[in-house]
């Protein structure tokens, strides 16, 4: 999940519209950054390791003025290291480009590319010097770089720029976002507005299978082959405004782009009949005959419904524990056990320290993490990057779910010799499935924007679900929680009878989370019961309850994991909704932290 930044034009200074426009893209990565300027035969490119001030520094002495070309990139490491070599822009010999998203078939290519020429561990040095093999056999830059693209399957939003064309960008996407603006004879990219406001008065937000190319004050749009007239639209002026993507508050961006962040995580792993992971070597999980997993929070909801999925479909024996209980309990740790840590932040204190304790037993261990090169990357065994992006709002919401695809990959990773192959791709057709569940449909934000006001008062809520929904009733209890500061609790539905029943009465909010998939008739009997009691039921399902005071009505899917995202969609609408209501900071919540540090 990278950050694209481009202009041509004279009329600013080239380095500070990279530099300002990388830094509203850094969200969306910061193992690495660079930026390449051309003017006619003269190019300066200045690349760091790390955060976007590294790359500041690094190229405080680059000073461009009038007419020229440049790019610049914010990386987050998905081929290669996070190192100085694999930063973008990648480098032919005259020709320099920056890439996001993932070539898929750069292997194929780059056997038929002279390989002294590579000198990264990245997929997207491939499209530079594939460009330049074309380029040497047509000697027209469009026409090389039309064939350059036609050639790479995979996702891509690209710019190429090069010596041989030196007043010009070249660009294409498939399956990334990239965003032209123009001001007048001024021409700029990125990847979404953020980098544009203020500097392009109108964009053209670009469609999948176009390219084409960009000079002063001309732009030149093609797909198939056909060339296209761009509508642009005027573009909103409001800064902070465009942080926020028009949103009242991060969470809620967070939570609509998780249909687009999910992209990102499934990215090259999941295949048209397998779960592979680039980062993962197969022998790595020899010999391992149980899984453990350890976690705090949000992150151990993730890994607890993760323990579920590791059972039905790896059928490795696993149990999700939270890290702070974990590291008192003087554990029997066996190395024959994978330990899992799953951690937003790479720096959550307990999850550290229990995997410490891991590594020190002589287990595996693999790490599930949104930042790379953070604490618990660098010590663990092996890792797993989420791709989510950064997260702005203190309760997790785009975290909690990518971390969840990432288990359930890793579970049908590890079951693919055991799963039946019908059973397989019945997994992975739902995985492909998961970013329209979890889109966001207007009608039901504002359905729960009209219900909210029902929930503000009352002695309490329970979530209750059954299987994978009881750990979703968990973060959904602690969504509510964190932002609203009401009392809520997650149950198992079967556990309600066993006690919590007593507590059933009008002014109890019991959330049921029933999902057609999985254990119907089950969980509609627990909430009965509830019923009975004349609890106030609101019932989340694609099935109307009759008994419900309240129903939210969720898409008939095929799949019980695509039922969980949706409703996790809705769990964390509904909180924030009551939340906005009670007139809370939704972003900030009371006594919390986004990454705890401490103990």
């Amino acid at each position: 999940m990278c950050g694209i930044v481009g202009y041509i034009g004279s009329q600013r200074e080239i380095k500070g519209f990279l530099i300002d426009g990388l830094r509203e893209l850094e969200y969306r990565g910061y193992d690495s950054a660079g930026i390449a300027i051309l003017q006619g035969s003269q190019l300066q490119i200045c690349k760091a390791v790390g955060k976007l001030e590294n790359l500041e520094k690094k190229c405080s002495s680059l000073v461009v003025h009038g007419f020229g070309v440049g790019i610049g990139h914010t990386r987050w490491a998905t081929h290669g290291k996070p190192t100085e070599l694999n930063a973008h822009p990648h480098m032919g010999e005259f020709s320099y480009v920056v890439h996001n998203g993932i070539i898929e078939n750069f292997k194929e290519l780059k056997e038929e590319l002279d390989p002294s020429k590579f000198v990264s561990q990245t997929d997207t040095e491939v499209i530079v010097h594939l460009f330049e093999r074309e380029l040497e056999r047509t000697s027209d830059p469009f026409q090389a770089f039309e064939r350059t693209v036609s050639k790479l399957r995979g996702s891509f939003a690209i710019l190429l720029i090069t010596k041989a064309a030196p007043d010009t960008i070249f660009f294409g996407k498939e399956s990334s976002p990239l965003i032209i603006g123009r001001d007048g004879e001024e021409i700029f990219f990125a990847s979404s507005d953020a980098p544009l406001i203020g500097n392009a008065q109108e964009v053209y937000y670009l469609e999948d299978g176009e390219y084409g190319y960009a000079q002063k004050g001309s732009i030149r749009l093609f797909r198939g082959g056909e060339e296209r007239v761009p509508t642009f639209q005027p573009l909103t002026l409001n800064k902070e405004l465009a942080q926020k993507g028009g949103y009242r508050f991060f969470m809620e961006k967070e939570i609509y782009e998780q249909s687009d962040v999910i992209g990102e995580t499934l990215m090259g792993r999941v295949k048209e009949n397998r779960v592979e992971f680039e980062e993962l070597d197969s022998r790595f999980f020899q010999g391992i005959e149980s899984i453990r997993i350890c976690a705090c929070g949000t992150s151990y909801h993730a890994g607890l419904t993760g323990s579920y999925l590791m059972e039905r479909l790896a059928q490795i024996p696993t149990t999700c524990e939270i890290a702070s209980e974990f590291r008192y309990k003087e554990p029997l740790l066996r190395p024959d056990t994978l330990f899992i840590v799953i951690s937003q932040s790479g720096e959550t204190a307990d999850t550290l320290e229990a995997l410490k304790m891991a590594k020190k037993a002589g287990l595996r261990t693999l790490a599930i993490c949104n930042v790379d090169n953070s604490s618990i990357v660098r010590l663990a065994d092996a890792t797993v990057l989420t791709r989510a992006g950064i997260e702005k709002g203190v309760a997790s919401t785009k975290a909690f779910t990518t971390q969840v695809a990432v288990l359930w990959m890793l579970a049908l990773y590890l079951g693919q010799g055991r799963l039946d192959q019908e059973t397989l791709l019945r997994e992975i057709d739902a995985l492909l499935h998961l970013p329209g569940a979890l889109k966001v449909r207007g009608e039901l934000h504002e359905r729960l924007k009209r219900l909210s006001k029902r929930y503000l008062h009352g002695h309490g809520f329970f979530f209750i679900g059954r299987d994978i929904f009881y750990p979703l009733a968990l973060e959904g209890a602690l969504k509510l929680k964190e932002i609203s500061y009401l009392h809520a609790e997650g149950y198992p539905a079967g556990e309600m009878k066993h006690g919590p029943i007593a507590l059933a009465d009008p002014e109890l909010f019991t959330i049921a989370l029933m999902p057609r998939n999985l254990l119907y008739e089950k969980i509609k009997s627990n909430v009965e019961e509830l019923s009975a009691r004349d609890a106030t039921i609101c019932a989340i399902s694609s099935i109307p309850f009759e008994l419900a005071d309240d129903f939210v009505k969720i898409e008939k899917q095929k799949h019980a994991m695509l039922e969980y995202f949706e409703m996790a969609v809705v769990l964390q609408l509904l909180a924030m909704e009551i939340a906005i209501r009670l007139g809370n900071d939704v972003d900030m919540p009371r006594n919390l932290a986004k990454s705890v540090t401490v103990e």
